[in-house]
């Protein structure tokens, strides 16, 4: 069953953004003192962890009426990518029925659940209008609880793309954010990082915790108890 994520990103203003520099030392770099307004921009984001596969759209502004058409298209895009169910509602495992996730089977009928799509929860998201299109797809919304936005691993993908695309840098329009932004997505998805346990990243990590000299506070630093 696929998982993807959805959740908007922003506003991001066309001013100097904090960051690291490549300025020479001694030379450092220098941004105008002038506080001018460049405007903003958003980052519409799809993502899915188990591939680390990003679909983005950097937006002026993100409204149910800009996001709603985006998300349809994304997701019918993605679903022609996937093969056909033909396994009975009941001879399906339980992550693959209507009823697991709505806890009562469908009260009218439904194509076969085919994708799962994380979503925050805001009055946006849980319009009926975009709600039905999604069941009507074969598509089961699952929202975040309040406060745990974090469950939301778009929003992680998303601190990756801003950071690559704005760190330290000096927008200087709407357009430029929005070029820059989806460039940046370009760039990963040329080499996504799926987001999984025991990934890529932890496995640098492993190994840089095996090259510390045995004895050293860093090569115990992972696993001491967080004090009271």
């Amino acid at each position: 069953m696929p998982v993807w994520c959805q959740d908007e990103a922003g506003p991001y203003q066309a001013i100097p953004q904090p960051g690291a520099g490549w300025a020479p030392v001694g030379e450092p770099a220098r941004q105008p003192h002038e506080y001018v307004r460049g405007g903003t921009a958003k980052l519409l984001t799809l993502f899915r962890p188990a591939t680390g596969e990003a679909r983005a759209k950097g937006v002026t502004h993100a409204t149910n009426a800009v996001l709603h058409p985006w998300l349809q298209a994304e997701l019918t895009r993605v679903l022609a990518t996937l093969p056909p169910v033909t396994v009975p509602e009941g001879e399906r495992p339980p992550p693959g029925r209507w009823a697991t996730w709505l806890g009562h089977q469908p009260r009218e009928p439904l194509p076969p659940l085919r994708l799962l799509l994380i979503w925050d929860n805001l009055a946006g998201h849980l319009s009926w209008s975009i709600v039905r299109w999604l069941f009507r797809q074969g598509v089961m919304p699952l929202y975040t609880p309040l406060g745990g936005s974090w469950l939301n691993l778009a929003e992680s993908i998303q601190r990756i793309i801003v950071r690559r695309a704005l760190a330290g840098q000096h927008p200087q329009s709407q357009g430029e954010l929005i070029t820059w932004l989806e460039d940046t997505v370009a760039g990963w998805n040329a080499n996504p990082t799926p987001f999984v346990w025991h990934g890529k990243r932890y496995e640098r990590r492993h190994r840089a915790r095996q090259r510390r000299p045995e004895g050293s506070p860093a090569a115990h630093a992972d696993s001491q108890p967080i004090a009271a």
